[in-house]
């Protein structure tokens, strides 16, 4: 793992009924959800087993995923290890991913055992009821973790906003007591915006800024306020910068407030200095007196500009700068940022790997060619080349020029002035020089346009322009065009009388659709055939007496007008299907006739019913046998 790491990219960590809808949900989806008891038992175990197994490869995918996200403490940086242990606590944090790890392998024992007695499985009911308990006990492990995932998604949102500290780049720390000007110092040197207020503990975490010196990238470390106690009595707040302090390789900007606004006098400002010294180890440390703007140094009481004096005779620097007017703010941050500097490269060259052959102060060698005699070798410099760098040097115009050298263009113009005309094509390289100016042919789809110009069209144009002028002069554009003769008048009044005939036609036209709705010729209906009189008329010529109160349901029907069938319009007109004939038509009579009259009224009503569906030849033969 990198000494830089991403704790942004953390995936989120679901809550126990999350995750557990989430992978009960899944399993339903992407297995078989239909099985039926007159499958095969093998088929059935199969189908059970499935599910089982995909829920417990589930939970083992996810709860694999956010042990590896989460930074192991022994892996990590040891300022990031130190810091979580004083976030999250150390012991909380282990035994929470532990008890991940440990909820994993419990599933993958489940899904193992209810697997194995899947087998035994003689029924689908008791196939189900496996899959059912499986499914319920590896559901289960995870509500009994509710507090681990809750903690670690406490701990994944904390450390997705900590600020982004590499700790083996180039570093400057801040510290000091609180309110005496470290926010204000980053939001100078840096782009910042760290907030600034008149009290106390403003800063409750680590703000990190990064600046730009000597083509170098640099970050700059606002650290909480740090109070004058022992270490065991420092809060959270406190112990954020001493762990930085602790273990980032950077240079140490100790501020004092030399106004005391702080509620802080030097000599405890100083005491604190010595306090946390052992923290300062191999690290350059520089003491920076904020807010001279108000009190300076020389106005100091001696005792306490003595307690300066004495750190700098230690070899510790002491600026004086004011964040409000911003003097001495880049003197003090120049000033660390070379003492780093020197630092590091000091540290580079006392390594084991400066000292190997071939390595950093072999590579920085500058040889020298060694003199082999007396005689001076000049370099060569052709003569048209210290003529160009002549005239370059000078504007003396009487300097030859060189015959090879050409004018540009821009020398040409300033030369002729108004008579400079662009030629383009004077420095066409050619095989025959005399075909620079020629025209250029314009091609379209694959044809020469100068191929379909006829070369004597002006000349054309002119002798057309001059026989035109001759007939104007004979006059022949003179005679009256509007006068006809009386053959043209003829025909134009016959025009105007076929014009006149066509509209009364179409006006015609017109009224006639408005009319209502055209009725169709029944001249092709076929004729009835069948009727009551001819009906009689047969059966007197048979010599069957047919008398009125017999054909009384006849007659009635017959008096009844018989209405056509409408033929709609549109359709080519039809007949239609022949069909028997109603009730009241074959003869049958009323209840109360006799019986007598109904034995006669059968008869004649299986006549009527022959008749209806045959010939009149037909009844002969049948009333003769």
């Amino acid at each position: 793992m990198t000494s830089q790491y991403n704790f942004k990219r953390i995936t989120v960590v679901p809550t126990a009924a999350e995750l557990k809808d989430v992978v009960l949900s899944k399993t339903q989806r992407k297995t078989p959800t239909v099985v039926h008891r007159q499958y095969a038992i093998g088929r059935i175990r199969a189908f059970y087993a499935r599910k089982i197994k995909f829920l417990q490869q589930t939970l083992h995918d996810k709860l694999t995923q956010i042990i590896n996200e989460f930074p192991k403490m022994e892996e990590v940086h040891p300022f990031y290890s130190d810091l979580m242990n004083i976030l999250y606590d150390r012991d909380h944090y282990k035994i929470a991913l532990g008890q991940m790890n440990t909820a994993r392998h419990l599933i993958d024992g489940i899904a193992r055992e209810y697997v194995r007695l899947m087998k035994y499985g003689d029924s689908l009911y008791r196939c189900k009821m496996l899959k059912r308990a499986a499914l319920g006990r590896m559901v289960k492990l995870l509500k009994r973790q509710k507090s681990s995932f809750d903690y670690l998604e406490q701990v994944r949102q904390h450390l997705s906003r900590l600020p982004t500290i590499d700790p083996a780049t180039r570093t400057l720390i801040l510290c000091g007591f609180p309110n005496v000007g470290k926010s204000s110092f980053i939001n100078k040197v840096t782009r910042a915006d760290v907030e600034v207020q008149p009290y106390a503990f403003t800063t409750k975490a680590l703000y990190v800024g990064h600046l730009d010196y000597k083509f170098l990238r640099w970050q700059v470390i606002d650290t909480p306020g740090i109070l004058d106690q022992p270490l065991e009595e420092r809060n959270t707040i406190e112990m954020q910068a001493v762990t930085a302090l602790a273990h980032l390789k950077a240079a140490v900007l100790f501020v004092m407030d030399i106004s005391e606004q702080c509620d802080r006098t030097i000599e405890e400002q100083v005491h604190l200095f010595e306090s946390i010294r052992p923290l300062f180890v191999n690290k350059p440390v520089l003491i920076g007196l904020n807010k001279v703007d108000i009190v300076r140094r020389a106005d100091m009481a001696p005792e306490k500009s003595a307690l300066l004096e004495k750190l700098e005779k230690e070899g510790i620097p002491v600026v004086e700068m004011s964040t409000v007017t911003q003097e001495g703010v880049i003197s003090l941050r120049d000033k660390a940022c070379d003492t780093l500097l020197a630092q590091r490269v000091e540290i580079k060259l006392q390594s084991k790997k400066a000292s190997v052959e071939d390595t950093v102060l072999n590579r920085i060698f500058v040889a020298y060619p060694t003199p082999r005699d007396d005689r001076v070798r000049a370099p060569y410099i052709p003569e048209t080349v210290q003529q160009r760098k002549q005239r370059m040097q000078t504007s003396d115009e009487n300097i030859q020029r060189d015959e090879n050298t050409r004018k540009l263009e821009r020398e040409l113009e300033l030369e002729l002035e108004d008579e400079y005309i662009l030629d383009l094509k004077k420095q066409y390289l050619l095989k025959n020089p005399e075909e620079k100016y020629d025209v250029v042919p314009e091609i379209w789809e694959g044809h020469n346009l100068a191929d379909f110009v006829d070369p004597e069209i002006q000349k054309k144009l002119a002798d057309l322009l001059a026989e035109e002028e001759l007939r104007e002069k004979a006059g022949e554009y003179d005679s009256d065009l509007d006068s006809d003769d009386e053959e043209t008048k003829e025909k134009l009044e016959l025009a105007r009388q076929i014009r006149e005939k066509e509209k009364l036609m179409t006006l015609e036209n017109q009224i006639n659709k408005s009319k209502a709705g055209s009725h169709v010729s029944r001249l092709n209906v076929r004729k009835r055939e069948r009727s009551i009189g001819r009906l009689e008329e047969q059966m007197e010529e048979l010599g069957v007496e047919i008398d009125a109160k017999r054909m009384k349901n006849l007659q009635g029907r017959s008096q009844k007008p018989q209405l056509g069938k409408k033929i709609k319009v549109g359709r080519s007109p039809s007949l239609s299907a022949s069909r028997p004939p109603p009730r009241d038509e074959l003869g049958i009579s009323d209840k109360n006739v006799s019986a007598s009259e109904s034995f006669l009224t059968l008869f004649m009503t299986s006549i009527v019913s022959a008749y209806l569906i045959s010939s009149p030849a037909y009844y002969r033969s049948f009333i003769e046998r």
